[in-house]
């Protein structure tokens, strides 16, 4: 464990949380990844939460924050691409998108955790601004 991680309290349990329900996501199969295919899912109505890598592009943070408030998709900027990657087996991610409503609860319950740990409230979470479903906020 690092000095950042000692530091954060409940951050490192909660991130691993996120992660592994990511990971049961893939396998069940209720999870797609990647720029297109999180672009299809949010467009045909399918996307229950879209996870974006803290380490993607200003213009991917940009046109999914558009894509999703639009849509009236919750959206979360979490982790780097080689972590989202990791966790559901393939090298690294952009981009995912959580096609199933329970686990999208779950995992958004534990990124609402995260954020609340590290001093953040939930208006305030994401670092592009934008509407009410850019910063996760329910209807």
């Amino acid at each position: 464990m690092n000095h950042e991680q000692e530091s954060t309290g409940l951050q490192p349990t909660a991130t691993k949380k996120v992660l592994s329900y990511i990971g049961l996501a893939a396998k069940a199969g209720k999870l797609t990844s990647g720029e297109f295919m999180t672009e299809k899912a949010v467009k045909e109505g399918k996307a229950m939460l879209v996870i974006v890598a803290e380490d993607a592009s200003n213009n991917t943070k940009k046109m999914f924050t558009n894509m999703c408030t639009y849509y009236k998709v919750p959206i979360y900027f979490f982790g780097e691409k080689t972590n989202l990657g990791h966790a559901i087996g393939k090298e690294f991610r952009a981009s995912l998108v959580l096609l199933d409503k329970g686990l999208a609860n779950a995992v958004e319950k534990q990124l609402n955790t995260i954020n609340l740990d590290d001093g953040m409230d939930t208006d305030t979470q994401s670092n592009l601004g934008g509407s009410k479903y850019g910063k996760n906020e329910s209807i």
